[in-house]
């Protein structure tokens, strides 16, 4: 056992022995959800692929024999209630993620209701859809893990994020609230909240990016933070680290450090 986790045991049952466990990444066409869809994949997990782009979808399951796909759009809810339904007619599920996502730039000179609602729909609105499908069959079991997928974004306000931000927020806030509810029936809970990603998401980003991380390098510190227990999982420090702190600061020192970095 570390030595950490003899005098600060982990907050979820470490996830370590993936082998024949189901996994259901919700967003796994590409980026960060592919990534892991693979990682668990190699490691013996019988994974469960899902998003709206089908043929992305047949693609991963053509190159990772064993592995499932049901194509999904998160925003129908009774989509989502049909996909869970199907797959735990089969079984139990192990781990559900939810990796769905959608990223504009935004600012409020330029505010776009209309996109704000696409990333509330998609960002958070799915996740709820998806939390209603599984939860009855997680907790009637007594065992299971759900894996949110934030951002640091969703730490504090941050220039370009006026629609993103927010509903990064919403999901840490729910995936605090749910390790409360949830931890004494017997379910782990963990929220994921990357740096910046070499994603589709990212791609159009005409900003400097510090610490930039593959999808690959994303999922194996996705890994190890479920491997130790962890309820949060941030990554890469050296750039998160900098984010939390950043946390705690009174609001004015806060606003005025921001404008010179990200005017």
């Amino acid at each position: 056992m570390p030595l950490r986790n003899f005098f600060l045991p982990p907050l979820n049952p470490p996830l370590l022995d993936w082998a024949g466990k189901t996994v259901w990444i919700v967003g796994a066409s590409s980026g960060i959800g592919k990534a892991t869809a693979a990682a668990l994949h190699a490691l013996g997990a019988r994974v469960v692929v899902s998003a709206r782009n089908a043929q992305s979808l047949a693609a991963f399951v053509d190159t990772h024999p064993g592995s499932r796909a049901l194509a999904l759009d998160v925003t129908q809810r009774q989509a989502v209630q049909s996909r869970a339904a199907q797959l735990l007619a089969q079984g139990p599920l192990d781990c559900v993620v939810y990796c769905a996502g959608h990223y504009n730039a935004m600012r409020a000179d330029a505010l776009d209701v209309a996109d704000m609602l696409r990333h509330n729909d998609v960002n958070y609105l799915g996740a709820l859809y998806l939390l209603d499908a599984v939860l009855p069959a997680l907790l009637a079991r007594g065992s299971g893990h759900i894996s949110l997928v934030g951002s640091v974004a969703g730490y504090r306000g941050l220039p370009n994020s006026l629609a993103y931000g927010p509903t990064k927020a919403a999901l840490i806030n729910l995936a605090e609230t749910l390790y409360l509810d949830l931890h004494t029936k017997g379910l782990g809970v963990s929220i994921i909240n990357p740096g910046f990603v070499q994603t589709p998401l990212t791609a159009g980003n005409d900003f400097a990016m510090p610490a930039l991380l593959t999808p690959e390098q994303a999922a194996q510190a996705i890994l190890r933070g479920w491997g130790r227990g962890a309820f949060e999982i941030h990554f890469p420090k050296r750039f998160t680290l900098w984010l939390k702190a950043l946390r705690i600061l009174p609001n004015r020192l806060f606003f005025q450090l921001v404008r010179r970095i990200a005017p």
